[in-house]
């Protein structure tokens, strides 16, 4: 997917929340911002919004010292969805379909986004797991269910932490031994790695991989041998969140995209309204 002219005060705007939430000197405020804005007057607008962000924050980390900006934030949001979870296994667990329940509630997670959202609370988080269990998700429910009952390895492409504890949900209507969980390699925003697969217990129930990158993202070229590997010859792919999907959206069709559409950009490309929540394929001829 390619960069909108949109895209450009979200870079802006995240790249503020960011350098505000590990740094009080406003010297380290500017020179990043007026870095970012000689960036944006260069940037290649075929390049997708990942690209742009991977640099950003490569350039916090480098400029404050610090590995993990958002390591406190991204532990609150575990933490709590940890605390909705034996509520949401219930409801799962009565449902008519839990297959189904367990993609609309994984979809819910994905408020959880900092690359979007400076702010998301327990509030926020309440109301789109109300969301999920009154209004179905855009998409194939039965499509899906067959692509998961006829493959042999399930790839599944982890967005951010606290959602993670969502991805769970689905994870666990899965069949284990199918499943492949993908994290991120080194930090990046709020985005989830090894370490939050863990503190939700996913390592107990199927394989975690790192994909080797820091881009919130699955920019493939920047990916590990082992990951390419992995993405090469899993017959589905589960790809959460709007930045899979922004670097992910024109590489082939076996891959169901499960998403908020947080932002006009990504919903005016899906063709969908804002906030509507998306569990589907697409093909490069329907982009």
């Amino acid at each position: 997917m390619r960069t909108s002219l949109d895209c450009v005060p979200c870079f802006i705007r995240q790249t503020l929340d960011a350098v505000r939430m590990i740094s009080e000197d406003r010297g380290v405020h500017e020179a990043i911002v007026r870095e970012v804005l000689d960036w944006t007057s260069k940037m290649e607008f075929s390049d997708s919004p990942p690209d742009m962000a991977q640099r950003i924050h490569r350039r916090l980390r480098e400029m404050t010292g610090e590995d993990d900006p958002y390591r406190e934030i991204k532990q609150t949001h575990n933490l709590l969805a940890l605390r909705l979870l034996p509520e949401m296994q219930k409801k799962i667990g009565a449902a008519e379909d839990p297959l189904i329940l367990a993609v609309r509630l994984a979809i819910a997670g994905n408020v959880i986004d900092m690359g979007v959202s400076g702010n998301v609370d327990e509030e926020d988080i309440i109301r789109e797991i109300d969301k999920a269990l009154s209004e179905a998700f855009t998409g194939d429910g039965e499509e899906f269910r067959k692509a998961v009952e006829e493959s042999r390895e399930i790839l599944y492409l982890a967005d951010n932490a606290g959602e993670i504890v969502f991805d769970r949900l689905l994870i666990e209507q899965l069949p284990p031994a199918k499943v492949v969980l993908a994290v991120r390699g080194r930090p990046v925003l709020n985005d989830a790695v090894r370490k939050d697969a863990e503190t939700a217990g996913l390592n107990r129930m199927v394989r975690i991989v790192d994909n080797g990158s820091d881009a919130p993202a699955t920019i493939f070229e920047d990916c590990s041998p082992e990951f390419r590997e992995l993405f090469e010859t899993a017959d589905m792919i589960i790809a959460k969140g709007q930045g899979n999907f922004e670097s992910l959206s024109s590489r082939g069709e076996n891959i169901y995209f499960l998403l908020k559409a947080k932002c006009p950009v990504i919903a005016e490309h899906l063709g969908l309204p804002v906030g509507t929540h998306v569990a589907s394929r697409f093909s490069r001829d329907s982009l």
